[in-house]
């Protein structure tokens, strides 16, 4: 193993306790074992459940499709600003099919009269408006 691989490894064991992942043959017992000897824990997803990790798989590509496709992250500090951003954004103010394309925040009923506000995020990659005043 690199000095590199060594140093991820010493940062996803501050940082994470678990590895979610599927029963690919792919994973071999000695990725897992890398892992288990920084104090990981491998979870595995159900047999034959293709549907298991769906919501996060889900989320992750509207991250990427919305958000990391259209940049260009040029370090961890920059990466994590980013998501922060996003996270923000996604939470409060990007409208949800679930919830009938409104945002999990909704915005006062009443606006004033036409005059909005544009705030752009990420650089302008997203706009979000609000009413002026």
């Amino acid at each position: 193993m690199t000095q590199q691989a060594r140093n991820l490894l010493m940062d996803l064991q501050t940082s994470f306790r678990f590895l979610i992942r599927d029963r690919d043959a792919k994973y071999t017992v000695s990725f897992d074992a890398v892992f288990t000897s920084e104090g990981i824990q491998i979870v595995r997803t159900p047999i034959q459940a293709p549907r298991a990790n769906a919501i996060c798989e889900r989320w992750i590509g509207t991250l990427r499709r919305e958000c990391t496709d259209h940049l260009l992250i040029y370090s961890e500090r920059h990466l994590r600003q980013v998501l922060t951003e996003y996270l923000a954004h996604y939470n409060q103010h990007r409208p949800h099919r679930a919830l009938g394309r409104r945002p999990p925040q909704l915005p006062p009923a009443s606006l004033p009269a036409q005059r909005f506000r544009r705030r752009r995020i990420l650089h302008g990659l997203i706009n979000e408006y609000k009413p002026a005043g």
